[in-house]
C-alpha cells in the first residue's frame, strides 16, 4: 500500500510539474509580449481591480475545496452541493461588486477607467467557480492530467486573445479579455472531458459537514489573501498607478515560481498526507521526505532567480521595467518563507488541526500588519530616479515578518508531526548551503560578462551543472529518486 501511495504521489507530482512548466512557458510568452506593448499604468489599472477580485474569489469557494480534498471519500452529493454553493455565491458577489465599481475607483485616486474594467473582469470568478469542483475531483484522485491539459489550452487561447488586442492598441482591456478567455476555456475543457455531472440537488447537511475544515481554511485563506493584496491597495492608493504597475509586474513574475511550487506541493502532497493521517510513524516519515523534496526544488529555484534577475529582465523587457528588478528579488526572498509555511500548513491540514493553521496565519499576518503600519508613511517615497524606494522599504519589513512567522511555524508544526524542530532545519540545510555557494559563483560571473543573453546562458548552465553535480557527489537520495522517476523508474522508499 505504501509503495502504491508513493507511486501515485510521484505521478501526481510529475503531472503537476508538467502543468506548472507548461503554464509558466505560455504565461511567460504572453507576459513578455504584453509587458513590451502595454504601459505601467495599464498594469496598474488591472492590479487595482485584482485586489478586489482576489477577495471575491475567496468568498466564492469559502475553503470547501480544502475540505473536499481532506475528506477521505466525498460523495457525488458532496461535490454537487459545493458546486451549487460556489455558483450561487459567485453570482451574488458579482452583482454586489458590479454596483460597487464606482467606489472601487474612488479608492485609487478616482480613476474612472477602473469602473468598466472591473465590471467586466469580475466575470472571471464566476467562470472559475464553475471549475473548482471539477478540478478538485481530479486532484483528489491524484489524476491531474486533464487539469494540465485544460490549463494549457486555456492559457493558449487567452494568449491569442490578449496579444491580438494588445497589438490592436486596446491597452488594459487586452489583459481583461485575455483573463476571461483563459477561464472560460479552462472550465469548458474540464466539463467536456471529466465525465462527471452534478446532481440537481443541494444538501445543507452535506454543506454543514464541511464547515469544520472549510471555515477554518476560509479564515486562514482570508488572512492570506488579505496580506497578499493589501500591498497593492496601499501602493495604488498612495503612490499611484505607475508605481503600482512596477510592483504588479514584479509580483506577477515572482509568483510564477512561488505559486507554482506552492500549488504543486498542496495538490500533490495533501492527498497523500490525508491517506496516512492515522499512522503517526508513517506520517512523520512522509513529512521528512516532503521537507527534503521541497528544499531540493525551492532553494535553487528562488536563489538562482534572485542572482539572475537583472539579465532576465533586460533580455525579456529591455530597460523599461528596471524599477521592478529589486522588487522582484525581494519578493522572491519573502516567497521562500511563503512556500515553506504553505508546506507546513499541509501537514496540519491533513491532521484536521485547522485551529493551529488559523493561529499561525494570524501570527504571520499580525507580524506583517505591524511592519506594514511601520513602513506605510514611506510607501510613496522616491529617491532621485528610484521611484520604488518606499515600496522597497515596505518589502524589507515584510521579509522580517515572514522570517519571524516561519520560525514560529517550525516550532509549532514539528511536534504535531511527531518530529523535532531541529530535524525540520536539518532537512533543508544541505540544499540551502549548496544554493548559497552557487549563488556566489553566479554573482561573480555577472562581474565579467556584460551581454545579458550571454550572461543568462552562462549562469543558467553553471547553476544547473553545479547543483546537480554537487548533489550527485553528496549522494542525494532525493535527487536520485527525482532522476529515477524522470527516467520512468518506480521510486524506491527509504
Amino acid at each position: 500500500m505504501e509503495e502504491g501511495l508513493k507511486t501515485l504521489t510521484a505521478r501526481s507530482v510529475k503531472w503537476n510539474i508538467i502543468d506548472k512548466v507548461s503554464q509558466q512557458i505560455l504565461y511567460a510568452v504572453t507576459g513578455i509580449v504584453l509587458a513590451r506593448l502595454l504601459s505601467q499604468e495599464d498594469f496598474g489599472l488591472i492590479g487595482a481591480v485584482l485586489v478586489f477580485q482576489a477577495f471575491a474569489s475567496l468568498f466564492v469557494d469559502s475553503g470547501f475545496s480544502y475540505a473536499l480534498i481532506q475528506r477521505k471519500a466525498p460523495t457525488r452529493l458532496d461535490y454537487s452541493t459545493v458546486l451549487w454553493f460556489n455558483l450561487a455565491m459567485a453570482t451574488g458577489i458579482y452583482v454586489v461588486l458590479y454596483f460597487a465599481a464606482p467606489l472601487i475607483a474612488d479608492c485609487f485616486q478616482g480613476d474612472r477607467r477602473i469602473i468598466p474594467i472591473s465590471r467586466v473582469l469580475f466575470l472571471s470568478f464566476i467562470l472559475n467557480a464553475s471549475a473548482i469542483v471539477q478540478t478538485n475531483r481530479l486532484m483528489k484522485q491524484m489524476n491531474v492530467r486533464m487539469v494540465t491539459v485544460s490549463n494549457a489550452v486555456g492559457l493558449f487561447v487567452g494568449a491569442v486573445v490578449g496579444i491580438t488586442l494588445a497589438v490592436g492598441g486596446y491597452g488594459a482591456w487586452a489583459i481583461v479579455w485575455q483573463t476571461l478567455a483563459l477561464n472560460f476555456t479552462k472550465s469548458l475543457v474540464l466539463w467536456l472531458t471529466s465525465g462527471w455531472t452534478p446532481l440537481f440537488r443541494f444538501s445543507m447537511q452535506s454543506l454543514r459537514s464541511f464547515f469544520g475544515v472549510g471555515s477554518g481554511m476560509m479564515a486562514s485563506s482570508f488572512l492570506n489573501v488579505l496580506f497578499q493584496n493589501i500591498y497593492s491597495f496601499f501602493i495604488g492608493n498612495r503612490a499611484g498607478l505607475a508605481p503600482l504597475g512596477y510592483y504588479t509586474q514584479a509580483d506577477k513574475w515572482s509568483k510564477m515560481g512561488i505559486s507554482s511550487i506552492s500549488q504543486v506541493l498542496t495538490s500533490s502532497f495533501l492527498p497523500a498526507l490525508s491517506a496516512v493521517q492515522d499512522d503517526p510513524e508513517r506520517f512523520a516519515r512522509v513529512t521528512s521526505k516532503m521537507n527534503r523534496f521541497t528544499s531540493y526544488m525551492l532553494f535553487p529555484a528562488m536563489g538562482f532567480l534572485i542572482v539572475m534577475a537583472t539579465p532576465i529582465f533586460h533580455c525579456l523587457f529591455g530597460e523599461k521595467w528596471d524599477a521592478s528588478i529589486v522588487l522582484f528579488q525581494l519578493l522572491l526572498v519573502r516567497g521562500i518563507f511563503t512556500v515553506l509555511t504553505s508546506l507546513y500548513n499541509n501537514y496540519v491540514i491533513a491532521l484536521a488541526r485547522t485551529k493551529l493553521v488559523v493561529a499561525m496565519e494570524a501570527l504571520r499576518d499580525g507580524a506583517a500588519l505591524f511592519f506594514l503600519i511601520a513602513t506605510l508613511p514611506w510607501i510613496a517615497l522616491s529617491r532621485g530616479d528610484d521611484v520604488v524606494f518606499g515600496i522597497r522599504l515596505l518589502l524589507y519589513g515584510q521579509i522580517i515578518a515572514s522570517f519571524i512567522s516561519w520560525a514560529v511555524m517550525v516550532i509549532k508544526t514539528a511536534p504535531v508531526t511527531r518530529r523535532r524542530a531541529r530535524s525540520f532545519l536539518w532537512d533543508s540545510a544541505p540544499y540551502l548551503a549548496q544554493t548559497m555557494v552557487i549563488m556566489a559563483v553566479l554573482w561573480a560571473e555577472s562581474l565579467w560578462i556584460a551581454d545579458c543573453w550571454l550572461l543568462l546562458i552562462v549562469q543558467g548552465c553553471t547553476a544547473l551543472a553545479l547543483y546537480i553535480g554537487s548533489n550527485a557527489l553528496l549522494s542525494s537520495v532525493i535527487q536520485k529518486e527525482v532522476l529515477a522517476f524522470l527516467r520512468g523508474r518506480r521510486p524506491q522508499l527509504h
